[in-house]
């Protein structure tokens, strides 16, 4: 459900979603004692060591052997005993393998879903930990079990221990140091210098991370979103996505040069090329529609791990709609919108986002009594009974 901005929580120490963003969001840290109280881990540690035993979920052991920083990638048939000092275990992105660790992750959606990303709980022993790194990209850090010993500061030389298989501090110059015992979560933002250590064995330290796309990526992304828009124009096909092209023009003229003077250096390319080429760019609508698609369609990309399988005992929406139960989307599914455009697990839908499909892209949950279900139009019911015959979406009783 959407978080109201004005609402207090003391997920964020009293603050509001709306003071919160604009005290602390990529500007400085936030110690929250008792963000949720009586806090139990939504997840076992036997269950974290199963998942790392799997093909289906990134893992990573970190541990010092004589002195030096080593790491291995999973799947492993083998993990370190409780008691065994100074390791740590890294199960990424546990919110698509376990329901309750996805119901956690929908506490932070006062951030855009766009920028949310996913849930990593470590496990370590006594001792273990990461080493003094930096992130880039903002982190809240919730301790589940056992207790955990934070330094961290603002400081501004970043630069790193050469040839380590981890991103180490070589000058780790804390200002802050503080003991997180379970239900407690420190809030960092990009580059902020911090190193955890268990003090416990059988220490779960639950880390809710957010995408923060390089500004390179973001325009290499619109220049080929431009290039494929541009293709699919030029036969009026659907674009990479299946979705029509967007309005623009057409570039399926050639180049001509009427009146191009005699070479006198044939290798040289010709200034009248050059200067067409460029006017090419001229043309293109590098507007808010195209970041729109190359956005949406990029943000809800679903994971590499995703794995979607459908009910066999589903309503088929087209022949009735149901009187009671919900649609509720999978917890792997992504679904953004903007204007008039809807994107879904990569994919732009060819359907314009309806006040209802906006309210289950915002709730991820569709009460099938809802009064606005009988604004849905054929198309959209179309659209639905498609994303719960590929498992994007899921019908539940009751």
């Amino acid at each position: 459900m959407p978080i109201p901005a004005n609402l207090p929580l003391q997920l964020l120490n009293g603050l509001t979603p709306e003071s919160f963003m604009r005290r602390h969001w990529q500007r400085k840290p936030l110690l929250i004692r008792q963000a949720i109280a009586n806090f139990k881990p939504p997840v076992s540690a036997a269950a974290l060591k199963k998942m790392a035993r799997s093909d289906e979920v990134e893992s990573r052991l970190i541990w010092r052997e004589e002195g030096q920083w080593q790491m291995e990638r999973g799947p492993f048939s083998r993990l370190p005993k409780a008691n065994e000092p100074d390791w740590t275990l890294l199960v990424q992105s546990v919110d698509l393998h376990d329901d309750a660790v996805c119901a956690l992750m929908q506490q932070f959606r006062f951030v855009p879903d766009a920028r949310l990303d996913d849930i990593m709980i470590s496990i370590a022993a006594t001792g273990g930990g990461v080493g003094p790194h930096f992130d880039s990209y903002d982190v809240f850090l919730l301790q589940a079990a056992g207790r955990r010993r934070w330094r961290y500061g603002l400081q501004k030389d970043l630069s790193l221990e050469p040839g380590l298989p981890l991103k180490i501090l070589s000058n780790f110059e804390p200002e802050e140091d503080v003991v997180l015992e379970p239900g407690d979560m420190l809030y960092l933002p990009p580059q902020a210098a911090h190193d955890g250590i268990a003090m416990d064995d059988d220490c779960m330290t639950i880390s809710i991370g957010f995408r923060a796309p390089s500004l390179a990526t973001l325009a290499r992304g619109l220049l080929e979103a431009a290039a494929d828009q541009t293709a699919a124009r030029l036969g009026q096909a659907a674009g990479p996505y299946g979705e029509p092209p967007l309005p623009g023009p057409k570039l399926d003229g050639l180049y001509r040069d009427p009146g191009q003077a005699p070479s006198t250096h044939p290798a040289e390319l010709p200034d009248a090329l050059v200067n067409a080429t460029l006017a090419t760019l001229d043309k293109l609508r590098f507007d808010q529609a195209l970041a729109a698609r190359f956005l949406g369609c990029w943000f809800t990309e679903p994971n590499a791990l995703s794995v979607f399988t459908s009910a066999g005992d589903t309503p088929d929406l087209e022949e009735a709609w149901p009187a009671y139960g919900a649609l509720v989307l999978d917890r792997r599914t992504r679904m953004l919108y903007r204007d008039r455009q809807l994107f879904i697990n990569g994919e732009t839908a060819p359907i314009a986002p309806s006040p209802v499909l906006r309210a289950l892209a915002d709730e991820r949950r569709l009460d099938c009594a809802d009064p606005r279900c009988r604004k849905l139009d054929d198309d959209d019911i179309a659209c639905l009974a498609d994303w719960l015959s590929a498992g994007w979406l899921h019908y539940v009783a009751g």
